[in-house]
């Protein structure tokens, strides 16, 4: 009986998993391709992780809305996923296959509370700052805007930096410095996806996530480039800590959002109200094949 039971849950954990790497194909070309440049033994920990975070984010963006959902019934929605979500990490099991397949993770990689409470912290701030008051935009300043990155981001970064030194054992110096690397990688996407997003966020979503102004000026860009330039050159100091299966794919990240810098920087504040900067799928694997080809000589020293 007890085998029969065990071969079902493998079964199902195996479909969860599945699920997980659906949602990646459909919401992000770029973190698949780095996705697929991890060890084995971390690559569907990291995709179960942006699955959880994919679909929750989604629902906080508009897609319950667009379903019909009352303010009401979507602040339902997030705390029955919030309340799942805990339950399966603590229990091992959810019917919910996304939610399912993150909670073997969470528990294989000691992803606890102290990380997954601040991601929803940020996710509640957007449903309800948007619903509750929908014609007048939702502005960070300098504080809200520190706080609502690290619980949508830096916690993030952490929660991957967990399965990848699952297994290591290092020093405390070596274990900081990994942890402020991996919050200022986390910090450095989101804030790029805050300019690559702006258009989406100010019409659609009315929030402004990079100052509390009524429209960035190409002098705020200036600026945030710099931060997020700062940010990149951090985390990427530490990437010679990560386990060896692990650095090929941060780096074909940090490569990635590097270069989606380097257009935005060449972007004005009118053109990315106007559309998204994007780097073409070519150059997308001529970056990765890089980070693989620099990892490579890395090793081979």
């Amino acid at each position: 009986m007890s085998i029969a039971t065990d071969t079902s849950l493998t079964h199902f954990t195996r479909t969860a998993e599945r699920a997980a790497n659906q949602v990646i194909a459909a919401y992000s070309t770029s973190f698949g391709l780095a996705c697929r440049l991890l060890g084995s033994r971390h690559r569907q920990h990291v995709r179960n992780i942006y699955a959880l975070v994919r679909v929750a984010d989604e629902l906080v963006d508009g897609v319950t809305a667009e379903a019909g959902l009352s303010y009401e019934e979507q602040c339902q929605a997030l705390t029955h996923f919030i309340d799942e979500t805990h339950s399966a990490v603590n229990i091992g099991y959810s019917s919910d296959l996304i939610i399912h397949a993150f909670a073997q993770t969470a528990r294989a990689a000691g992803i606890d509370e102290t990380l997954i409470d601040p991601f929803f912290a940020s996710m509640r701030t957007d449903l309800g700052e948007r619903s509750a008051a929908p014609a007048v935009p939702l502005r960070f300043d300098s504080e809200a805007h520190q706080g609502y990155v690290h619980g949508s981001a830096e916690v993030v970064g952490l929660m991957c930096l967990r399965v990848f030194m699952r297994e290591e054992n290092i020093d405390d110096a070596d274990a900081a410095a990994l942890e402020y690397g991996a919050g200022r990688l986390g910090a450095a996407f989101q804030n790029i996806n805050f300019l690559r997003d702006l258009a989406d966020d100010t019409h659609r979503l009315g929030r402004s996530y990079l100052g509390t102004s009524d429209h960035l000026e190409d002098r705020d860009r200036v600026e945030w480039v710099g931060t997020i330039r700062a940010q990149l050159a951090d985390a990427g100091a530490v990437i010679p800590l990560l386990p060896h299966d692990a650095r090929a794919a941060v780096r074909s990240a940090l490569a990635l959002f590097s270069a989606l810098t380097d257009r935005i920087e060449q972007t004005t504040v009118d053109e990315l109200y106007r559309s998204r900067v994007r780097v073409p799928d070519a150059v997308k694997a001529g970056l990765a094949a890089r980070a693989v080809a620099s990892t490579w000589m890395e090793l081979h020293r």
